[in-house]
């Protein structure tokens, strides 16, 4: 049996509990980190080989290419026309590629498309698709280099030419990430000699002391981007905002802020180690998240760090960092097509369901575009990995932390182990682009080795119901079951630590009307490799329970079986699988009439009553050879300190294990 002791922990404990609580100006010199190495679960490196990143990026050009006018512009197959920076991001993309001495069948298509987007470029803003000048001035001045030598030094020259046009005719003023999409771009055109440096600088600081950048990143508790377009804060334009202010700051800027943004930047992207779940993804909330391209942020950020930690003699972090930005690229493999005619292609969000229905998408989210994005932020990973690193186990396969995020994130994180789960605190009270991004609960469970979409990955709050699902209590009002994602206009929890170690996490979540009335419940989590024990309270509700959310179709059927006390979903018969159970008397209930449609897919509640007013759930992600659900339930033996099963047994800060873990 594995065995964890209490004094080993507290030493643990005491550090990182004391860094959530300080205010952002309080926040200590060194980045978050981890004092513990070693993992819970076998650990092996992926040794995913960097050319791995070219074969990806190759499928969606070759996918691209079907779609490409005589004129060189990208065209999208369901808008039918050139869509926002889709034929520069694909020019770069092709332009890495010729660089790698790959596909040179390509090279023609790839200078079709920047002779096209470099004249989108010399007309200025009101030449260019959808008005994204922020975003070809990011893309095309590094794109000219990649096919220097490639083709004539005339036509870098004459592509060059075009690419001087004022920055005041392509920037339009915007103060969020578009911002920061401005700030590399034109330190990129000064570099190159195709704007002034002294210009270049005064712009971007200018923008950083007093057009927002600096507040937004500088000011969050854990240096996060606020974007500052939904509430709570999108943590997917999270990773756009720091991802083009790390990677000004890695292509050489100067200014007189580079020092602060460099450590503000470095510590941020520490932060993200610590939300990515154990299977690659970048954390759900806010606009635009469960979109493939945002685990392909994550991992560029990481590729970044990963080169920037070796040469400073840290080989740990370069070694946590690499292995992350892995984890990352295996993790958008379970939404690449391999059905013609989009063979090589992505889905935008998270699901199978045909593109058409636009699931999770907002007004911005296109095949073509955001396809553009996965292919130029590959490339940009694939040029950012220049050294070879020994790959080290990542945060969040490790475990050992819990933490609250800056309040306008309002998220929370746990992770004992490698079993992760994810919080929302409160949620959208009004919508944005007719979507409610953030559903309040618990959207995420994920453990290492195993597939996170059946967490599920993320909760939903129905736009034209207003009915939410996620894992938090139920109640009966009025003649009605409530979901507490139902009603974030008067709910919202509260994080709480008791205790933390790489193997075993204790935390809570304490709902409370903050408007109007209703009964309070308290949520205490137990986190262990293998899953995670909640008890459920409630001192002043009647009838209530719990939501087991269950993923049911993603546009492919799971296999989702209630039974009695137990519930559980999977894509396939011997394969990974969610379940959910519980020791309490009483009888699951499908709510087959209150599904929502997720990113994710389907979600069907399965309410769980309590008895004697709580309510005990067991989580348990499995395996194929893990112990079976039946048998984990049947085990199953609540105690006063903790639990005892065939998976093992937690008594205090005491967790026990079986050996085979």
């Amino acid at each position: 049996m594995k065995t964890v002791k209490a004094p080993w922990a507290a030493s643990f404990a005491l550090p990182l509990f004391l860094l959530a609580r300080v205010e952002a100006q309080d926040l200590p010199e060194t980045l978050p980190q981890l004092s513990f190495h070693l993992t819970a679960h076998p650990w092996t490196p992926l040794k995913i080989a960097r050319d791995q990143y070219l074969d990806a990026i190759e499928g969606v050009c070759r996918f691209t290419i079907q779609h490409q006018d005589a004129h060189g512009a990208v065209i999208d197959p369901f808008l039918h026309r050139e869509h926002q920076y889709s034929t520069p991001y694909f020019a770069f993309a092709v332009g890495t590629l010729v660089q790698a001495g790959r596909a040179l069948d390509l090279l023609e298509n790839g200078i079709r498309a920047m002779d096209h987007a470099t004249e989108c470029f010399a007309k200025g803003d009101a030449g260019i698709p959808d008005a994204h000048g922020e975003f070809f001035l990011a893309a095309l001045p590094e794109a000219v280099e990649l096919y220097r030598g490639h083709v004539p030094a005339e036509k870098i020259a004459f592509w060059q030419a075009r690419l001087h046009t004022p920055r005041e005719q392509l920037v339009k003023g915007g103060l969020n990430n578009w911002r920061t999409y401005a700030m590399k771009g034109e330190w990129l055109r000064a570099k190159f000699g195709l704007a002034g440096h002294d210009d270049a600088v005064a712009f971007i600081e200018e923008s950083w002391l007093h057009g927002q950048q600096r507040e937004r990143i500088g000011g969050d508790k854990w240096n996060l981007y606020q974007d500052h377009t939904t509430n709570p804060e999108p943590h997917a334009v999270e990773a756009v905002g720091r991802g083009n202010l790390l990677a000004l700051i890695e292509s050489g800027y100067d200014g007189p802020s580079s020092a602060e943004m460099k450590k503000i930047v470095e510590r941020g992207t520490a932060t993200t180690l610590l939300l990515q779940d154990p299977s690659g993804q970048c954390p759900p909330n806010g606009r635009t998240d469960d979109h493939v391209f945002n685990d392909v942020l994550y991992q560029l950020g990481f590729e970044v760090m990963a080169e920037r930690a070796q040469p400073a003699g840290d080989h740990r972090a370069a070694g946590q960092y690499r292995h992350a930005a892995m984890l990352s690229f295996q993790s958008i493999a379970r939404w690449r097509r391999s059905d013609p005619p989009w063979t090589g292609s992505y889905y935008v969000t998270k699901n199978h369901l045909d593109p058409a229905q636009r699931v999770g998408y907002q007004p911005a989210s296109n095949y073509g575009n955001y396809n553009g994005a996965v292919m130029m932020h590959l490339a940009e990973a694939w040029l950012a990995r220049r050294t070879e690193i020994t790959e080290q186990p990542a945060p969040t396969e490790i475990g050992g932390y819990a933490l609250a995020m800056d309040g306008k994130f309002a998220s929370a994180v746990a992770n004992a182990g490698g079993m992760q789960m994810f919080a929302a605190l409160r949620a959208d009270t009004s919508k944005v682009y007719d979507i409610y991004w953030t559903a309040l609960g618990v959207e995420r469970f994920a453990r290492v080795n195993w597939d996170s979409r059946l967490g599920p990955s993320d909760g939903e709050r129905e736009t034209k119901t207003t009915h939410g699902v996620t894992f938090a209590p139920t109640w009966m009002e009025d003649g009605r079951w409530i979901h507490m994602a139902d009603v974030p206009e008067r709910y919202r929890g509260k994080f709480s630590v008791q205790f933390v170690h790489p193997l075993l996490v204790r935390c809570a979540i304490d709902y409370a009307p903050y408007k109007g009335a209703g009964p309070s419940f308290r949520q205490d989590f137990v986190l262990t490799p293998d899953g995670v024990l909640i008890t459920t309270r409630s001192k002043d509700a009647g009838e209530f329970g719990v939501t087991w959310p269950l993923m049911e179709n993603d546009g492919d059927a799971l296999h989702v079986k209630i039974a009695g006390n137990l519930a559980t979903t999977t894509y396939a018969d011997h394969r990974d699988e969610q379940c959910f159970l519980s020791p309490t008397i009483g009888t699951a209930v499908a709510e087959t009439d209150a599904k929502v449609l997720s990113t994710y897919g389907w979600l069907l509640p399965v309410r769980s009553p309590a008895a004697a007013g709580l309510n005990q759930t067991l989580v348990y992600p499995r395996n194929p050879t893990d112990p079976s659900a039946e048998s984990v339930r049947d085990s199953l033996r609540i105690t006063d300190d903790g639990f005892q099963s065939s998976l093992g047994s937690v008594h205090g800060t005491l967790w026990q294990t079986r050996c085979n873990i």
